[in-house]
């Protein structure tokens, strides 16, 4: 009982009208229901597709452990939590990027571009955590660099070997390789307008500053629950057939 109290007082208290810290809880719950469910279905996949949803399910409790945390932090100090938000994408990005990965092995898929792309993830998370808390000063210039690893994985799963491989095994992998895609060039748009919205820059007298912690939250549940979602639809009418 005394434990309990403990963990009470730790908690920060959110107000019936804090909205921003609304969704922080919202997606720490999604996400953990979403864990819950890609974790429990595993044992009707196979182990060419189990990986792939286990991966899915790693992404999104990764995010829901960092959401209890940064729901607390924004309820005690009413501040953006930037540093652990980078600590969650950090993290879960990769992973994201690793789910081209596996469900292109089918047509061939190699490390080589694994690596490629988990390292054009981090450094796109890299820099752009540097443009926002380490180096504000030159925050369009990291911007930049981080715009440039965001393009570049933009440009391989559109247009480069991700693409050609998705091409090639056709069907179900291309279909669920172009929602995929759709995922990164239209949700993942949110984070780079985030940053300059967060950030001083030739950009601010056109867009102006504010806080986007509202549409980071809905952003990140539906890109990493809907990027689970489909690799695990994916498996299941690879299974069927």
């Amino acid at each position: 009982m005394t434990n309990f109290m403990f963990i009470t007082m730790m908690v920060g208290k959110l107000s019936p009208t804090d909205y921003v810290g609304f969704t922080f809880f919202v997606g720490c719950m999604a996400m953990m229901a979403a864990s819950a469910f890609f974790f429990l279905s595993l044992n009707q996949f196979d182990k060419k597709w189990r990986t792939s949803v286990l991966v899915s399910g790693l992404i999104t409790f990764i995010a829901a452990v960092h959401y209890f945390y940064m729901r607390d932090y924004w309820a005690s100090f009413g501040e953006s939590p930037t540093f652990f938000r980078y600590v969650d994408w950090v993290l879960t990005v990769p992973l994201m990027c690793v789910e081209f990965y596996l469900i292109l092995k089918i047509a061939g898929a190699k490390q080589s571009l694994l690596w490629k792309m988990i390292i054009y993830s981090l450094i796109m998370l890299v820099t752009g955590y540097f443009g926002e808390a380490v180096n504000p000063e030159n925050a369009q210039i990291w911007g930049l660099v981080s715009g440039i690893a965001y393009f570049a994985i933009v440009y391989e799963i559109w247009l480069g070997q991700a693409s050609k491989l998705a091409a090639a095994a056709g069907g179900n992998v291309l279909a669920s390789h172009k929602i995929l895609c759709w995922f990164v060039l239209v949700g993942w748009a949110i984070y780079p307008l985030g940053y300059m919205l967060g950030t001083d820059g030739w950009y601010t007298g056109i867009l102006g500053k504010g806080s986007v912690d509202v549409a980071y939250n809905i952003a990140d549940a539906i890109n990493k629950i809907g990027f689970g979602l489909v690799v695990y639809n994916l498996a299941v009418k690879s299974q069927a057939n």
